[in-house]
């Protein structure tokens, strides 16, 4: 999604948000990230300004002091990497083993004998669930993705995708700078 994302091409306009709306965006993401519950006045400070920037393909940024935090395409809000490596609670961990690495810090999705392999470590999760994709003997997350299938699909089909890269190290998200508009 962010392949080829750039600040000067792809954002089409910035706009402040609105007291109303930030509460709404706190609880929409509580609802959806339990975990951080205790940190959202450090991720969403109520003092400081909120920027929603919006970008081509139906791509909404949330920025906080100029830093994006969070992103979406038409449905909820997922974490930037800069975030989950802040605070790696925010999602569950689909750890890859170290053959995949490669891939996907190139944006390529998730197959399934990358999560079933030695090295790799398949946490229970629902298909359509956001998770951090980890590897093998890295600290930090290298990727945001979506499950496109359940954890127990993937074990027993073990063929195809299972996670979709949505977001990944070094990509254009990653290196997209402060919104200073």
């Amino acid at each position: 999604m962010f392949k080829k994302f750039s600040d000067k091409e792809n954002i089409s306009g910035t706009t402040q948000v609105k007291t109303s709306v930030i509460r709404s965006i706190r609880e929409k993401l509580l609802d959806k990230y339990p975990d951080i519950k205790d940190y959202i006045d450090q991720i969403l400070p109520k003092k400081e300004p909120m920027k929603l920037i919006k970008c081509h393909d139906h791509i909404e940024i949330l920025a906080v002091g100029g830093e994006p935090i969070f992103f979406k395409q038409r449905d909820d809000f997922m974490p930037t990497l800069k975030l989950l490596h802040k605070y790696p609670f925010l999602l569950p961990h689909q750890q890859v083993d170290r053959g995949a690495i490669q891939f996907v810090l190139s944006g390529a999705n998730i197959m399934c004998p990358g999560l079933t392999s030695p090295g790799a470590n398949l946490v229970q999760a629902e298909k359509e669930t956001v998770v951090a994709v980890m590897a093998e003997g890295k600290e930090h997350a290298l990727a945001v993705g979506v499950m496109k299938m359940s954890t127990d699909d993937i074990k027993s089909v073990n063929k195809g995708v299972g996670v979709e890269n949505i977001h990944y190290l070094l990509d254009g998200l990653w290196h997209m700078k402060a919104i200073k508009k």
